[in-house]
């Protein structure tokens, strides 16, 4: 059975990290929201603490699989996603500005071979702010990861890579890119392959960087490949990956198993925004309301609902965490957190938005939280498709197709 109360070490991570979204985070959030970037010298500082966004815990991780670093293994997406409610508490652009591997370390701990952990993940070190990406999204596959257009051809040593990727975040300044491409398009699903191109590769450009709502001071890129070549030892997992499993382990399949991870991980940050809204508007409600007023009735009523939504989302957050640490499949259970927590975070701040009236409009921390929340229910796989997820493992005995 799945405990409710945190370990001493669950309890200190959680500590460690909201001190740090308080004092190091929350200060310089709405300069970084105007300016559209998060400073240089704040990013070489918190470099410098070895503090690293990986969507396994909050600390850098080099790939060895050394014994004292086991035990965290095991609880590692538990101490994610604590970790990360906190940091979106702070702020989530921010939060998705820290250096470290970001969303593209999942498939390479999971498919990668021994000598790829070593070579991509070790990079994350107190020198220099490095980050690493994760590039499925297409213009013409974003919710359907199965209809990717670039090209991976075969050639003598490696393949060369045709196609462009948009909406990846830190894409423009990461070191790699885990990139998806198919060596058939008429093999649908199974002709999937997933590489990391490391930065400076020929063929491989950052051509743009968006201007967005939300989530402003968070680099997202749009990337091209024009005939760039990537050697066999950047396919990830190697060649055997994708023969041993007679095809069963398709790069598609990489990007699936990569989101069971990392779902849970934007779910916190959802639930990290949601409560962040929360308690401010809860702090103005209880300050400068007089209670038993009509006003204040309303106010508790919205903030009551918001209370239970928040905890409920984390509790399914926390469980779909936690069947991943002990090796239960959780698919399921991360769709429907992220689904859930998406849309929760959605109604919390539109909720504070609306009891702050004129005053949250501009220049506000919940005005800003809301522009940001909006998008927790697109990314990482919409809303619909989460749905569509759940669904699948509904009816799978029946073998019906949704």
């Amino acid at each position: 059975m799945i405990s409710f109360e945190l370990s001493e070490q669950q309890q200190q991570i959680k500590e460690m990290t909201h001190w740090f979204a308080e004092y190091e985070m929350r200060p310089i959030a709405m300069e970084a929201d105007k300016l559209g970037k998060v400073p240089d010298d704040w990013l070489d500082k918190v470099n410098q603490m070895g503090i690293h966004l990986n969507t396994s815990s909050f600390s850098s991780d080099d790939g060895s699989d050394k014994g004292q670093n086991r035990k965290r293994e095991r609880e590692g997406n538990r101490l994610g996603v604590l970790a990360t409610e906190e940091i979106a508490w702070g702020d989530p652009a921010i939060a998705l500005s820290l250096p470290g591997a970001g969303l593209g370390g999942p498939p390479i701990q999971s498919s990668g071979t021994p000598e790829q952990k070593q070579r991509f993940l070790s990079i994350f070190t107190k020198d220099k702010p490095r980050w690493g990406a994760y590039a499925l999204t297409e213009p013409e596959a974003g919710s359907d990861a199965s209809g990717i257009q670039t090209t991976a051809k075969k050639v003598d040593g490696g393949y060369i890579l045709n196609g462009q990727k948009i909406f990846i975040t830190n894409g423009g300044r990461a070191s790699w890119v885990v990139a998806f491409a198919t060596v058939d398009r008429s093999l649908g699903r199974m002709g999937q392959r997933a590489f990391v191109v490391e930065k400076g590769t020929s063929g491989f450009s950052c051509t743009k960087l968006a201007k967005k709502m939300g989530l402003r001071a968070n680099e997202t890129a749009e990337l091209l490949f024009e005939d760039c070549f990537v050697p066999d030892e950047n396919l990830l997992g190697g060649e055997a990956l994708y023969e041993i499993t007679n095809n069963k382990a398709s790069g598609f399949q990489v990007a699936m198993k990569t989101f069971d991870s990392t779902r849970p991980i934007v779910a916190s940050m959802a639930i990290g925004i949601a409560r962040a809204a929360y308690e401010y508007t809860l702090d103005i409600v209880k300050r400068e309301y007089p209670r038993h007023g009509k006003y204040f009735q309303l106010a508790t009523e919205y903030l009551a609902e918001a209370d239970q939504d928040i905890t409920a989302a984390r509790l399914l957050t926390w469980e779909a965490a936690w069947r991943a640490d002990i090796g239960l499949e959780n698919a399921k259970e991360a769709a429907m957190c992220k689904a859930f927590a998406g849309q929760i975070a959605l109604d919390v701040c539109a909720k504070c938005l609306e009891l702050l009236g004129p005053v949250g409009l501009e220049n506000h921390l919940v005005e800003k939280l809301y522009r940001d929340v909006k998008v927790f229910d697109i990314f990482e796989g919409t809303n619909e498709i989460q749905h569509l997820v759940i669904a699948r493992r509904q009816y799978a005995p029946f073998e019906i197709k949704v």
